[in-house]
């Protein structure tokens, strides 16, 4: 049994994964500090807990101080901060790279374990900046901190994912999708499958290891467009934009599209044969088909239905 007094310290811990992450933890008795860059976004983890288990903390993991006082007697750190876009030029090396190292190397003199999470494709010779910058994050982890865990998921799927949710808003009021690099294949993972593995990683299983985490099924970027289409029984018709209009389009300030998200999408996102995975951490994956009829139902003509009830 964990110790209810233990301390863990969660950066990114109001995103799409650190939601799901933090009510295990708090049912598990920790003490959450939750390190963010909104502490009013935050707001939405303190129910998950008892009164004072979840603390919302500003540190950044760009910032040295900040986030050195946020770990400071902490048991367990873990990363999740990561950002697909930059705000500024530089965002995604400040965070991905030297923040990620940053917080490895502090929880290492605070004598606290590590979990950093990462995402398949992370390369420091990547031509993306992105997948680039998190492999020289990976780097400055296992540089710093040699018995941290750290995970490397593909798409993670769930009620409030910006994969799915985005393409079936889009289709709601689109005749035509557009897709660049649609051959491109990804293996969703699903987001509670992905907090499980972090909590499994935190054991004795995760120490100095890489795990690379996706679902049972792999499919093209186009297929997955189709597969939400069926799920919520529209028919918008499906368009492979011409890269050069995609970089174009990319070049539009708020057009939901970078040119570094097109390097991107031309390189598969799936776990790499003999890697480590959800297996090695006891977890078993969860299949789309299980998961998405029951928060992309609001997206169906007609709406949610009667019986269409999300449960985790």
């Amino acid at each position: 049994m964990l110790s209810e007094r233990k301390i863990t310290t969660v950066f990114g811990a109001s995103g799409f994964l650190g939601r799901h992450l933090v009510q295990r933890l708090a049912a598990r008795g920790y003490i959450v500090r939750a390190a963010v860059r909104d502490t009013e976004a935050a707001k939405i983890l303190r129910p998950m807990g008892a009164a004072g288990q979840i603390i919302a903390l500003y540190a950044p993991v760009s910032d040295e101080a900040l986030a050195a006082r946020a770990i400071e007697g902490a048991d367990v750190v873990i990363n999740l901060a990561g950002i697909l876009s930059e705000s500024r030029k530089g965002d995604f090396q400040r965070i991905h790279a030297e923040g990620a190292g940053r917080v490895a190397r502090l929880a290492y003199a605070a004598g606290a374990s590590l979990v950093h999470v990462s995402a398949i494709g992370a390369n420091p010779a990547s031509p993306s900046a992105y997948a680039r910058s998190k492999g020289e994050g990976e780097e400055a982890v296992r540089n710093a901190h040699s018995q941290a865990a750290i995970l490397r998921p593909s798409i993670i799927f769930g009620p409030e994912d910006d994969f799915f949710n985005r393409f079936a808003k889009m289709a709601v009021v689109s005749p035509v999708l557009p897709v660049v690099h649609g051959q491109t294949r990804f293996q969703p993972v699903y987001v509670a499958n992905v907090a499980d593995a972090v909590l499994a990683a935190l054991g004795a299983a995760g120490k100095g290891k890489l795990f690379e985490l996706g679902g049972p099924e792999q499919k093209s970027f186009k297929a997955l467009i189709q597969h939400m289409l069926a799920v919520i029984e529209r028919k918008s018709c499906l368009w492979d934009m011409p890269i050069g209009l995609a970089k174009l389009v990319a070049m539009i300030p708020g057009s939901g599209l970078t040119s570094d998200q097109i390097i991107l999408l031309g390189t598969d996102n799936v776990v790499a044969p003999g890697m480590s995975g959800l297996q090695e951490l006891g977890i078993a994956a969860t299949p789309m088909d299980l998961v998405l009829p029951q928060y992309l139902a609001r997206y169906r003509l007609g709406g949610r239905r009667h019986g269409d009830i999300f449960h985790e």
